[in-house]
Parts: C-alpha cells; sequence; structure tokens
C-alpha cells in the first residue's frame, strides 16, 4: 500500500526525527509501479522533502546513499544560506499556509506525509491534511511510537471513512478523507 501511495505522489514529506530515528525511508520497486510513474514523465522515486528548521543531519545517513532527489524545506525563521551538500536545495517556508501554494510552485501537488509525530502535528493543526491512510497490525506500539504528538486532536466530525480492506498477512488498512472532499477525484491517491 505504501508503495502505491509513493507511486501516485509528485513528492513526500518526511520530518528530520524520523530520519535520524529510521535512517532511510520507503522505495517503490514494483515494476508496475515504477512504469507508471516513468509514462507520467516522473522520476522512479518521488523527491523527499525533509522537514527541519536547521538540517542538522548526518551525510552518512542511508537516506542520502538512497536513489532520492532529496530537499530541505526550513520552516518558519530558518537560515537557508548554508544548504548540506546532500541536499538539491532549499526550500524556505515562512509559514505553514504556505505549504501548499510553496510545493505546488516546484509541481508537486499530490503529497505524501512518511512520518514524524510532530510533522503530522503541525500538519494537521494548520488543517493541511486532506486525507489519512492508517494500516492497523497485529504489533502495537506506544510511547515515543505515536503518529500524532500528545494531545493533537483531529476533529472527527470533519472525516468521512473512504475505504476500509485487508492488505494480507494480518495488516488491515483504514481511510478517511474530509467531509468536502469526499467526492472521488481522479488525483486522489490509491
Amino acid at each position: 500500500m505504501l508503495e502505491e501511495c509513493l507511486a501516485w505522489a509528485d513528492a513526500c514529506l518526511v520530518g528530520a526525527g524520523t530520519l535520524r530515528a529510521h535512517g532511510g525511508t520507503c522505495l517503490i520497486h514494483g515494476e508496475d509501479l515504477l512504469r507508471q510513474r516513468r509514462r507520467r514523465q516522473q522520476p522512479d522515486q518521488p523527491p523527499l522533502v525533509v522537514v527541519s528548521r536547521h538540517a542538522r543531519l548526518d551525510g552518512d545517513l542511508p537516506v542520502f546513499q538512497q536513489p532520492l532527489e532529496c530537499w530541505w524545506l526550513a520552516p518558519g525563521q530558518a537560515r537557508v544560506d548554508r544548504v548540506p551538500p546532500w541536499f538539491r536545495g532549499a526550500i524556505p517556508l515562512p509559514h505553514w499556509r504556505a505549504l501548499l501554494p510553496t510545493m505546488a510552485r516546484k509541481g508537486w501537488r499530490r503529497l505524501v506525509v512518511l512520518g514524524g509525530a510532530q510533522l503530522a502535528t503541525t500538519l494537521a493543526s494548520h488543517d493541511l491534511l486532506h486525507e489519512i491512510h492508517l494500516t492497523l497490525c497485529p504489533t502495537l506500539l506506544g510511547g515515543g511510537h505515536l503518529w500524532l504528538q500528545d494531545r493533537a486532536l483531529i476533529p472527527p466530525n470533519l472525516w468521512r471513512p473512504v475505504e476500509s480492506r485487508s492488505l494480507g498477512g494480518g495488516e488491515w488498512l483504514c481511510r478517511w478523507r474530509r467531509q468536502s472532499e469526499c467526492e472521488p477525484s481522479p488525483d486522489s491517491p490509491p
């Protein structure tokens, strides 16, 4: 399922803390999904946009050896005068309301958030999430492995379930879409 979302995406957002914790990110491996991207004249892997105020990431992290175009998204008053060489460039973001227009200027309209409770919480609190995909599996994580930070709330009356299905291996996919966007769209992720 994650590979399908990556194949749909123009770019992926990930928090710097998530990269520090995991080292790398998921890639598209399915040949049919890679062919879809090539037919749309997209690179095999969507660009990875790392959200960080300071870009203090170790260039030896495995993610920077993966076949990805990596960008630094610098929110707030972050200084982008010194871009680490493992990033293709820096994208200043003066405030979160500017996220979608800023990404659209780069041609990135379909975004997937790969992780970070802090990033997901920030996007939710600024009303920037349009669809939520959660996979449920028999393994339960707690403590620091939450997908939103403590006391973050996504108002349930804003969301409508649009899909629930087995992914096999005991894993289940649940998708919700914002009420105002519940009509199917050709741009919706799989």
